[in-house]
């Protein structure tokens, strides 16, 4: 995995990418800095909590959590693992450009995290983009990846990688660039983590700032 997350910070910087530093969206203590919005308003903390220096989602209840700043331009890194995956219950995703109010589920792009499927690209709650209008579908299908899955087995960590550059959302899993869109309706906002069902570990969460 160490591998895996240098090849792409490395290729990230020799492209021009990203800055040198990131910013640490998750602080390896505590839940500070995110915001939540469940399902029939469920207590949060019956869903999410830090064990073991790791963010654990059981997945009891539906909603999200996500970042209480907005952000443009950014390459967001996270390194999750499923901890079972039962049959209906192996989903969540990264969300990005998420818009305000919050509900489920706003306007955003999803970096798909269910299993089996991570790389496929959501526009959600209205958000669109050219690959998905040219589908003539609705927001439930998917802008989906169509090469190999570059998933590790249940129970190893996967880092999921989602780089918006201006209109442009581009998914990255385990160092392998997957899927891409454009002409994106929502360019900035905040960065979110969907709880759907499943039991979940994220042990690194990080943003680093695109180049201008």
């Amino acid at each position: 995995m160490k591998k895996i997350l240098s090849s792409i910070l490395i290729c990230l910087a020799f492209a021009g990418i990203v800055s040198a530093q990131p910013i640490q969206l998750f602080n390896g203590t505590n839940l500070d800095g995110f915001t939540f919005c469940m399902k029939n308003d469920a207590d949060p903390m019956q869903t999410w909590s830090v064990t073991n220096g790791m963010i654990h989602c059981n997945g009891s209840a539906i909603g999200y959590l996500r970042t209480k700043q907005a952000f443009s331009n950014e390459v967001v890194t996270v390194e999750w693992r499923f901890v079972k995956v039962e049959p209906k219950k192996d989903n969540t995703g990264v969300l990005v450009n998420m818009q305000l109010p919050d509900k489920l589920w706003p306007q955003c792009v999803q970096n798909q995290g269910k299993s089996g499927r991570q790389g496929d690209l959501f526009v959600m709650g209205g958000a669109e983009c050219k690959e998905h209008l040219a589908l003539g579908k609705d927001m439930n299908t998917p802008v989906a990846f169509t090469e190999a899955s570059a998933e590790n087995p249940i129970g190893e960590w996967n880092t999921n990688v989602t780089i918006c550059a201006g209109n442009n959302v581009q998914a990255i899993i385990n160092g392998k660039s997957l899927n891409k869109i454009s002409e994106c309706t929502v360019s900035n906002g905040f960065v979110g983590i969907q709880s759907e069902g499943a039991d979940f570990e994220i042990r690194k969460m990080y943003l680093e700032p695109v180049k201008n």
